[in-house]
């Protein structure tokens, strides 16, 4: 008899292969972290000696489930927020709050509290995207799970980066330190086409390619967000993953809710997988993907839990049977998607979706020994009819609840014994999970002067360039002419060119933010006859670290101000108001291949009414705002602008 480390002996082995093998009597031999054979107990009783047997009767022995997208550290936020629309809900509250108290203790707490409840619920594997992954992967480890661990990186500053420069660079650190470690892959993920810009991806993309990992990204999640795409971009959200390359690589899709038919076919050809969430799209309204046509295109799909934020659990027994129930409501016909389909979306589908089908997703010998024991013997499984051979995808998908796993391997390494956490020890994670929201519940109890959640409450935002790099110089009438004859040097191409009188209202508050509400008014020929309004907030301006008198503005967010100024007053309650009409002549130019503004503006009715010189450029990138102040300087030369004509403050400094 051969020696084997454990032995799973006497459940029904649900093998999820290609040919979709059940042993109603089985067994499943470990040795080393993989599995050496699946067959009848009888045969595998006389076959081996284990060192640990385990009686597996009124079980199932199945595969370990795979969620396919998450964010586990947002199990720290759940229940933070609820019937709010996505960008409200993401905008209004997530973003705040993890700004103020996602760090490296976050994220390692909340990847634990995550791991503790997906190991009890039978998920052995995850796919995850979130700040600080670093952590996540120690903590996932440390757990003894199964993770893709992908880095994220956006136009927007983030808790880890205040700049996509530095969340790339980050990510490439992440991924350098946890090469090759046997059940972590770490790598990064672009957040979103709403949220990142075409070099973005192609940075990320280059990245998965130098290290041979998956790329991780959300895709058409709403409708809004692809009607918005269309309109932007003149393609919907996967066909511009496509042509910025993000399938240049392997790709993992999350949510793919309103994928069109030439999305699922550009999903098939380049073998990404698209991994629906279906309770938390459901929860945020985003809808229902097109699990049917997904599968009947050879679309590689999976499933996941999403963040706990918008789900609110990490149960993927929930997200099974969803998938099998939500296709059947929908179109009328309850074979639309059967229960071994829905059940092979989080096993053996899940696997090829996340690209680790080689290794997890089946029981089959050779494959690494992630294992989960379920059991069938539960008052809501109870009792079980066995006369057709593939009854038992009806009560896993049907019946069978997170409650019910008993036992969990990883490699062929128990996690969960008799319903025991032997890598987590729970209630310290509970009580460190606690202390951490008791701090985020009393921000948010005095949130009154949240300016960005009350501008989001109003709707219509957007956010702006996140580096407004500008110098402000006082002119003498001399100067004048220079620059004007500046905008006819050989070096620079003018685009557009527009004169305005602005009207604008600073809500000044202590904490150096700014609302400013603009009317603008186009004064030159053939310009649009109605005012535009704006209201816009904004950090206070700061000084840019070079020889020249610039700003550096940060973070902008930007709506439309269809309200009086009274009202506004009071809604937002400022600290101080100023007023401020200028004169503006505009020159929107090229050089050297970068956009900038040249202004020359006056300020009316005030006592420093004289002309002045703004030059500005705005860019997501700290790197390109650094180039471009260096532009800026050569501009200042070519105008013959003087370092005594600088001035550093803002046009509302020089009125208060």
């Amino acid at each position: 008899m051969e020696h084997v480390d454990t032995l799973l002996t006497g459940g029904t082995v649900v093998t999820m292969d290609a040919e979709w093998h059940i042993f109603a009597n089985g067994a499943v031999a470990i040795r080393d972290g993989v599995i050496v054979a699946v067959g009848p107990a009888s045969d595998l009783n006389e076959r081996y000696t284990a060192t640990e047997t385990i009686d597996c009767r009124n079980c199932a022995i199945i595969p370990g489930l795979i969620n396919g997208h998450a964010h586990v550290p947002m199990s720290l936020l759940r229940g933070l927020v609820a019937d709010q629309q996505l960008d409200v809900w993401l905008f209004g509250y997530m973003f705040p709050v993890e700004s103020q108290f996602v760090n490296a203790e976050f994220s390692f707490t909340g990847t634990l509290l995550s791991c503790a409840e997906m190991i009890r619920g039978g998920t052995t594997t995850f796919v995850d995207m979130y700040y600080f992954e670093e952590e996540v992967a120690r903590a996932a480890d440390q757990a003894g799970m199964r993770a893709i661990c992908g880095q994220t990186v956006m136009r927007l500053p983030t808790p880890d980066a205040d700049s996509f420069d530095a969340g790339i660079e980050r990510a490439r650190r992440f991924m350098t330190e946890w090469r090759g470690h046997p059940r972590i892959i770490a790598t990064v993920a672009p957040h979103a086409p709403y949220t990142c810009t075409d070099d973005i991806y192609r940075q990320a993309a280059a990245l998965c390619a130098e290290f041979g990992v998956p790329l991780i990204t959300h895709l058409s999640e709403t409708a809004r967000e692809v009607e918005e795409s269309i309109r932007d971009r003149e393609v919907t959200p996967i066909r511009y993953a496509k042509r910025v390359g993000a399938f240049d690589v392997p790709c993992i899709a999350a949510h793919c809710v309103h994928a069109t038919e030439d999305d699922l076919r550009l999903l098939r050809e380049a073998r990404a997988g698209a991994v629906p969430c279906p309770t938390s799209n459901l929860k945020l309204a985003s809808g229902v993907a097109p699990f049917r046509r997904m599968i009947e295109t050879g679309v590689r799909v999976g499933l996941g839990t999403d963040g706990p934020a918008s789900n609110d659990d990490q149960d993927m027994f929930t997200e099974i049977q969803l998938a099998a129930l939500l296709p059947k409501g929908l179109s009328g016909d309850p074979t639309a998607v059967p229960a071994r389909e829905a059940f092979a979306l989080a096993t053996c589908w899940g696997a090829r979706a996340i690209h680790l089908d080689h290794l997890i997703g089946s029981l089959e010998v050779g494959k690494r020994a992630d294992i989960v024991v379920v059991e069938l013997d539960r008052l809501h499984s109870a009792p079980r009819y066995t006369y057709a051979p593939d009854a038992i995808y009806s009560h896993l998908v049907y019946s069978s609840r997170a409650a019910d796993v008993r036992d969990v391997l990883v490699d062929g390494k128990l996690l969960l014994r008799n319903r025991h956490l032997l890598t987590i020890d729970e209630n310290e994670i509970i009580d460190r999970a606690q202390a951490i929201a008791t701090r985020i519940n009393e921000f948010l109890a005095t949130r009154e002067r949240n300016l960005l959640a009350k501008i989001l409450a109003l709707g219509g935002v957007q956010q702006a360039e996140i580096f407004e790099i500008q110098v402000k110089a006082r002119l003498d009438p001399g100067d004048v002419e220079r620059v004007l004859a500046l905008l006819n040097h050989p070096a620079i191409t003018v685009t557009k060119t527009s004169e305005r009188t602005q009207y604008d209202t600073y809500f000044i508050f202590a904490n150096g933010e700014r609302i400013r509400i603009r009317e603008d008014h186009r004064t030159d020929p053939g310009a649009r006859p109605q005012p535009k309004y704006t209201l816009t907030l904004m950090a206070e301006a700061r000084r840019f670290d070079h020889p020249k008198a610039m700003m550096l503005s940060r973070a902008r967010y930007t709506a439309p101000a269809d309200h009086t100024v009274r009202f506004y007053r009071e809604y937002f309650q400022p600290d101080r108001i100023e007023e401020l009409e200028k004169r503006r002549r505009r020159w929107r130019i090229l050089y050297r291949d970068h956009d900038f503004a040249i202004n020359l503006d006056t300020l009316v009715g005030q006592a420093d009414s004289g002309q002045f010189l703004e030059i500005k450029s705005r860019t997501w990138s700290r790197r390109d705002a650094e180039q471009r102040a260096q532009l800026i300087s050569e501009l200042l030369e070519l105008a013959g602008i003087t370092d005594d004509a600088l001035i550093l403050q803002e046009y509302v400094e020089l009125v208060s």
